[in-house]
């Protein structure tokens, strides 16, 4: 080997080290980020005891999971579907039907949250077979067909889904408010903080705890062999194959994990609302939410997911209640009182999206942490 080619060798070596080198303020932001999110969300019934906080937590915990799912396939292999919400549906489905015939029990969950997750499976690796040999705009096309069929679907077997009034249950005793963890000297329900330690917060952790254990799977899975295998199959398809990778089995294996993945983010859905209904769980609303998250967070970075579900999420609970509060501290000004009317959110919801993706181009996490930062 000559010199030349040896400099060439030791560049490739360091290039990576060195890019990590560079952005390190930014990735130490975001896993500052990251860090603050997920503390808030496991201190949560404590830090936001109201009703609504602890909704808004909830929704993040299943969202994330829901989210960093879908990125698996967009950001992490380049498969562009719009039947994710299908996926979550099922899950969600197969729970409610269950408690809703079984009665309130864990076994309940178990059978219908795993008679989802199957069907789930089962529905993905068809889908895959069938469809992921085909182009990327083709493939978008059939996922959309089957989104719809599914909605369809729920809407008019009324007779085991509710159709479009949704099917309303009961969860397992443990998860009551009424039942009580521990009790104090008089007999009551003990608290910490102020805050009662009875069944709404076993529930909240359940879902917590239950989505965390989601996350780092995934986060795991991009980590591993075949993270690296997706991340060479999104940048150059046909250079993977030719080097001997079976790129339809491999798109097919990772439309599968994601379908799993987002069918146990609707079981946790189902249990924490109690109620499941195709407004809830397969509105294409939900999967424009999805693509938005991703595209906020960054694609291809787990730890995307968890800042544009975290952003989005406030900002569709909060931002009317912040522009309220603005319109009334400038209501002695001209027009901007009428800017700030709370009836006008999805513009300034627009507008900052817009600027999201002007100046984070690859996203919060993604250009933060350089356009390969994640990989």
């Amino acid at each position: 080997m000559t010199m030349a080619h040896q400099h060439a060798a030791a560049a490739k070596t360091q290039r990576p080290s060195l890019t990590k080198t560079q952005n390190w303020p930014g990735r130490l932001v975001v896993y500052g980020a990251v860090a603050l999110i997920g503390l808030a969300l496991a201190f949560a019934p404590f830090l936001f005891p109201d009703v609504r906080s602890q909704e808004v937590a909830a929704r993040i915990c299943v969202f994330i999971v829901l989210v960093a799912s879908y990125d698996l396939l967009i950001g992490y292999t380049g498969i562009v579907s719009f039947a994710h919400t299908m996926f979550f549906g099922l899950g969600a489905y197969g729970t409610a039907m269950a408690l809703k015939t079984m009665g309130p029990g864990f076994e309940a969950i178990l059978l219908g949250g795993g008679a989802g997750v199957v069907a789930a499976l089962l529905l993905a690796l068809l889908i895959g077979l069938l469809s992921l040999r085909v182009k990327a705009i083709f493939f978008a096309m059939v996922t959309l067909s089957a989104a719809s069929v599914m909605m369809v679907l729920a809407s008019q077997l009324s007779d085991f889904t509710g159709g479009e009034d949704g099917i309303t249950y009961s969860i397992p005793k443990l998860f009551s408010p009424a039942t009580e963890l521990l009790t104090d000297a008089d007999g009551k329900a003990l608290r910490v903080f102020g805050v009662a330690l009875n069944g709404k917060l076993a529930l909240y952790y359940f879902v917590f705890l239950s989505a965390l254990a989601l996350f780092l799977t995934m986060t795991r899975i991009v980590a591993s062999p075949l993270g690296s295998v997706l991340k060479a199959i999104r940048e150059n398809e046909m250079r993977a194959e030719a080097i001997g990778y079976r790129v339809v089995f491999y798109r097919t294996t990772i439309f599968c994990i994601a379908a799993i993945m987002a069918a146990s983010a609707g079981i946790l859905r189902a249990v924490w609302l109690k109620y499941t209904g195709p407004e809830v769980v397969l509105s294409f609303d939900i999967m424009i939410d999805i693509l938005l998250m991703v595209v906020i967070g960054g694609m291809g970075t787990m730890l995307g997911a968890v800042i544009g579900v975290a952003l989005m999420t406030l900002a569709q609970y909060y931002l009317k209640d912040l522009m309220a509060l603005g319109a009334e501290a400038t209501a002695n000004l001209p027009v901007v009182p009428d800017l700030l009317n709370p009836e006008r959110w999805l513009l300034w919801l627009g507008l900052g999206f817009i600027l999201l993706v002007y100046f984070f181009p690859s996203g919060i996490a993604g250009t933060l942490m350089g356009k390969g930062g994640s990989k």
